[in-house]
């Protein structure tokens, strides 16, 4: 690791009980008033929409268009669609109201409508996209992926088979709204599924070759948040103390992992996704541990350090430094059963619908994701394959 890092969040947070009730005043703030609404039937189904309309109840700002029909994986179909949307609307920014998908499609709308030649099938066209884009606010409906505040975007091709993460100074979001009454109707399984995305960003925000003091402060805290309110979340959705405590976490782990990367995890993960369309936080929290424990050897140190926040101080001191990163790995399958057994959350592959077949593909697949470069112990195919057969 370098003695050098970067820590760069330009998203402003408006956070807190009640704070959609901010959203026109942020879009006047941006010098907006027809923002393109971007959801998913998900999100219109629930009814959470009517939150969202009201914030713009006798304000200067109006929705102009809306969008609600992305689908998982933010295709890159779908996003050229919006863009031609907001064209015919003359809509001037963009509002995603959901989770990772609306808010990844949004950013790729950002992106096209700021430059339609930069082709978002091709990693370093985007990185490299610095042209002004339209304002962007978003209103996370779960706690898990972050992209709030994030410069990432994963964006599909379906017809190729493909998910690529990118990254550009040009994806963060201008504002991210959290509220956690936008989160309260999730259903028990998602709860769990995004919760543990969110612990996935945070620790492998903390093992990678970018991990830095800043990142490792909201990671940690972020883990301690989400170790004491996932299963109260899960349990009894409607305690708006622990969606907001999730809120918060999710946030944490967003800026965190925004700036040190994610690592193997995430490169399993996608490539699970690509090949058996397994939803992105089931991915995560199947990978998770067996991925920890292929690292422990050459991050166990800071694998068990990550004890303290999940497991408080006492059991923190009560284990021998050696024993730590174990300890922590054995933890986070303990909250995985407990999931499992609280709302069904698959914890193996071939539960989450993965045929054995498949496995050669997803880690041929893992090795080119961009993710695994900031992994700090460097992994084949072969071993990737080791580790997910352990996980089946």
């Amino acid at each position: 690791m370098s003695n050098t890092y970067r820590f760069h969040c330009p998203v402003k947070v408006v956070a807190g009980a009640k704070a959609l009730d901010k959203l026109a005043g942020e879009f006047k703030q941006l010098g907006a008033k027809r923002p393109l609404l971007v959801t998913d039937p998900g999100v219109a189904g629930a009814g959470l929409l009517d939150l969202v309309k009201a914030a713009f109840a006798d304000a200067d700002a109006t929705i102009g268009a809306v969008y609600d029909q992305v689908p998982p994986d933010s295709p890159v179909g779908t996003v050229h669609e919006i863009v031609a949307l907001y064209k015919q609307n003359q809509c001037d920014a963009l509002l995603a109201v959901g989770g990772g998908s609306a808010i990844d499609t949004a950013k790729g709308v950002k992106i096209k409508l700021a430059d339609e030649t930069v082709d978002l099938m091709n990693f370093k066209a985007v990185l490299r996209m610095v042209k002004p884009t339209c304002p962007l606010i978003v209103v996370p409906t779960t706690a898990g992926t972050g992209s709030e505040v994030t410069s990432a975007a994963v964006i599909a091709d379906p017809d190729k088979g493909i998910k690529l993460s990118l990254i550009s100074p040009a994806m963060p979001p201008s504002t991210a709204v959290i509220d956690p009454r936008m989160t309260a109707t999730l259903p028990p399984r998602l709860t769990a599924s995004t919760g543990l995305d969110a612990l996935t960003h945070a620790i492998e925000s903390c093992i990678g070759i970018q991990k830095n003091p800043v990142s490792d402060a909201m990671a940690t805290a972020a883990i301690g948040l989400i170790a004491g309110n996932l299963v109260e979340a899960v349990q009894n959705g409607h305690n708006l103390e622990a969606r907001m405590a999730m809120a918060n976490a999710a946030t944490m782990a967003g800026i965190a992992f925004s700036n040190s990367m994610v690592t193997m995890v995430h490169a399993l993960g996608h490539s699970v996704g690509a090949v058996s369309h397994v939803p992105h936080g089931d991915a995560m929290a199947i990978c998770l541990p067996g991925a920890l424990e292929f690292n422990l050897d050459t991050v166990g140190t800071e694998i068990g350090e990550l004890l303290l926040p999940m497991a408080g101080a006492a059991v923190y001191a009560r284990t021998p430094p050696e024993q730590r990163g174990q300890r922590f790995v054995g933890m986070v399958r303990d909250l995985l059963q407990a999931l499992n057994r609280l709302c069904g959350l698959p914890i193996t592959l071939s539960a989450a619908g993965v045929q054995a077949d498949q496995l050669p593909a997803i880690a041929a697949l893992a090795v080119k994701d961009g993710t695994a470069y900031y992994n700090r112990k460097k992994f084949t195919a072969e071993e990737a394959l080791g580790v997910l057969e352990q996980m089946m």
